[in-house]
């Protein structure tokens, strides 16, 4: 006797909880859409790691760091509304967020010169030949100074190269400018801090 197949004899799928499946970018935006705070969960373990790594190498301070990425998940929470797949992925839509926000943060402690003292380095790796070895500094003040001697455009440069870390490219991008002007700014800068940075006495 032949046994004929029927449907109801294959299991049906499990659901997607019983297999054990991570929800992908549009569930989790749905569910966030839902006001559902599991989804947030899922949100922060999938991208937090990668987003801390990229603020702490923009800030160069870990505790703000922390306290950069907490925004920026408790603002695409109340903002995720904004995101829209057909611009961009999730990840990329977290990491925009984040680096404009590093970038506002870097420019209020660029405009403040008590803050400047706290990313004095930045100014020692503008040019390597010029860095200075054991024993030797930039002192904070003459680098504050120097800082200042720039124009606003130069100073712009100068922070998002070495403060926030961005290409020429993103930063001709950034400032609707030509990649080769952004060049030209930062040689000239440099040129101005290597001077400045030179003059015995700390005279600026």
């Amino acid at each position: 006797m032949v046994e004929l197949w029927h449907p109801a004899a294959v299991p049906a799928p499990a659901p997607r909880e019983a297999q054990n499946v991570a929800p992908n970018d549009a569930e989790v935006v749905a569910s966030m859409r839902a006001r559902d705070p599991a989804a947030l969960e899922v949100l922060y373990d999938r991208h937090a790691s990668a987003l801390l790594g990229l603020a702490v190498r923009m800030l160069q301070d870990r505790g703000e760091a922390e306290d950069l990425v907490h925004d920026v998940f408790v603002e695409a929470w109340r903002r995720v509304e904004a995101f829209d797949a057909r611009r961009g992925s999730l990840a990329t839509w977290l990491t925009v967020r984040l680096r404009s926000r590093a970038i506002d943060r870097l420019r209020r402690r660029a405009a403040d010169p008590a803050r400047l003292a706290d990313t004095p380095d930045a100014l020692e790796t503008a040019e390597p030949a010029d860095r200075p070895g054991p024993g030797r500094s930039v002192d904070q003040g003459r680098a504050r100074a120097a800082l200042q001697a720039l124009s606003s455009q130069q100073r712009e440069i100068v922070e998002l190269a070495y403060f926030a870390g961005l290409t020429f490219r993103e930063i001709a991008e950034r400032l609707a400018i030509p990649a080769s002007t952004a060049k030209s700014r930062m040689v000239a800068a440099m040129r101005i801090l290597r001077e400045r940075l030179a003059e015995p006495g700390g005279n600026a």
